[in-house]
């Protein structure tokens, strides 16, 4: 049974090995973790592909820069005939007739340059480079959503698979005891009824044993959807407080300047302005320039071929267009005097999340000392409730409260210490700094820059960069 104490105390530590020190390597880190799910998480990659998709939008908007170059041909069959009459002689009149057939075709090319259109190319482009930026901090935050989901299930199933340990040393040590009360109850030193309070206890132990296999389960599943791989002989995890601020204000400065839901919210601001831009433009005049060459044969019978050519400059100048430039011209402003709440309201909500997470970090690191002190206390008073039921002055009832307690406490220390660790990954995601780059995660990250330049000046071509 002394073993089986042990036995329980090393399991209920394994995560305070972390906190402690460097503990040998086993088959997978909390680190390796996060690189998986950086690398394949399904949901980061579907956004990166939407950035991608968002990139698109700059050749789109510069393409108003460029010409724009039409070519036409027609062919066919045509039969013509005829009769035409003059007067020749006060006497009589001229008859001449043509017909016949032939085979028109012509061929023809239109190119139109837009020289001026209130700016609307301009500032279009401008908004299509805003939208990638904030894509891009779109992504951002997606990336610190999944390696802090990825972080706090780690450490949930090191609480869990701790918690399972515990319970079956319980079980363990409740079957030990109702033995030995069994075996004193048939030399008369308890009653029936202590008898019955450790069978009790063994029952409750064993439904809080299944309920700890059933959660951590649950736990491995969801390990496997966020991390992409079994979770196997798990390392212990420790906290990330040396990437963080040495204060809580400091934590708030760096959050309102490098969280990506805030920059995101600012890139926001600056679509919107834009737009408005691009919607005061349709009140501007629109020039163009248009040049066109068409040559044509056989287009009658007595006509063998044609060849003409055109260059014309157009200007047009809107008067009213039934009043709907107006309207979106007002419909822009208030979507941008809307994006500047939302930033205020981003900045507040990015503030309230770093306080929360502080104070849950700082509670964490209590509760770790509180727990460890109460498992401490609580070996201590199971041991003497047990010298002291062996000399008749505690009951059975006594030990079976006294190993509970320890039970509890145990189970107190692996949340507290699973807490502790997913508190510091909450701060550093609430700063707007959990990404691969801060932590020195040994992958290699995506660089959304790539895509962009493959294809912002691009003039033609169906093919995407990956080759699709």
């Amino acid at each position: 049974m002394r073993g089986t104490k042990v036995f329980a105390g090393a399991a209920a530590s394994a995560l305070l090995m972390a906190l402690l020190g460097p503990v040998p390597a086993l088959a997978d880190t909390i680190e390796a973790a996060l690189v998986r799910a950086y690398q394949t998480n399904p949901a980061l990659n579907a956004q990166r592909a939407q950035v991608r998709v968002t990139d698109e939008n700059v050749p789109q908007a510069l393409s108003g820069y460029r010409p724009k170059v039409a070519l036409t041909a027609s062919a066919g069959y045509q039969y013509n005939h005829t009769l035409s009459t003059a007067g020749g002689t006060p006497t009589a009149l001229v008859r001449s007739q043509v017909h016949g057939a032939n085979a028109p075709h012509s061929a023809g090319m239109t190119v139109s340059q837009t020289l001026f259109n209130g700016q609307q190319t301009a500032n279009r482009t401008r908004a299509a480079e805003s939208q990638v930026s904030a894509a891009r901090e779109a992504l951002r935050v997606l990336e610190q959503t999944v390696l802090l989901q990825a972080a706090t299930i780690y450490m949930d199933y090191l609480r869990d698979s701790a918690i399972v340990e515990v319970q079956r040393s319980n079980v363990r040590v409740l079957e030990q005891t109702l033995k030995q009360t069994k075996d004193r109850f048939n030399v008369g030193e308890v009653t029936r009824t202590d008898v019955a309070q450790s069978e009790a206890q063994l029952a409750a132990g064993k439904t809080q044993q299944l309920t700890a296999e059933s959660n951590l389960t649950t736990t491995r599943a969801n390990f496997r959807r966020i991390v992409g791989s079994e979770p196997v002989a798990l390392a212990p995890g420790s906290p990330v407080d040396r990437y963080l601020p040495s204060t809580l204000v400091a934590a708030i400065e760096l959050a309102l300047t490098e969280n990506p839901s805030v920059t995101s919210a600012m890139f926001g601001i600056d679509v919107s302005y834009l737009q408005v831009k691009v919607a005061e433009g349709a009140l501007f005049p629109t020039v163009t320039l248009q040049a066109s060459a068409t040559h044509n044969s056989e287009q009658t019978l007595t006509i063998q071929r044609t060849f003409t050519a055109a260059a014309v400059a157009q200007i047009s100048i809107p008067v009213y267009q039934g009043g709907a430039e107006f309207s979106l011209i007002r419909q822009s402003k208030e979507t941008l005097a809307q994006q500047r709440l939302v930033l205020e309201q981003t900045r507040d909500q990015a503030r309230a999340n770093v306080v929360q997470a502080w104070g849950q970090l700082e509670a964490g690191k209590a509760q770790v000392q509180s727990a460890q002190s109460q498992v401490t206390a609580s070996e201590i008073a199971l041991n003497g409730v047990r010298e002291e039921a062996k000399a008749g002055q505690r009951t059975t009832l006594d030990v079976l409260n006294a190993q509970q307690a320890l039970v509890n406490a145990r189970v107190a220390l692996v949340t507290a210490q699973h807490d502790r660790v997913v508190a510091s990954y909450s701060v550093l995601n609430s700063v707007g700094r959990l990404s691969p780059i801060v932590m020195n995660l040994p992958t290699e990250t995506y660089d959304s820059s790539v895509h962009y330049h493959q294809v912002r000046d691009s003039w033609l071509g169906v093919r995407t960069p990956s080759g699709q």
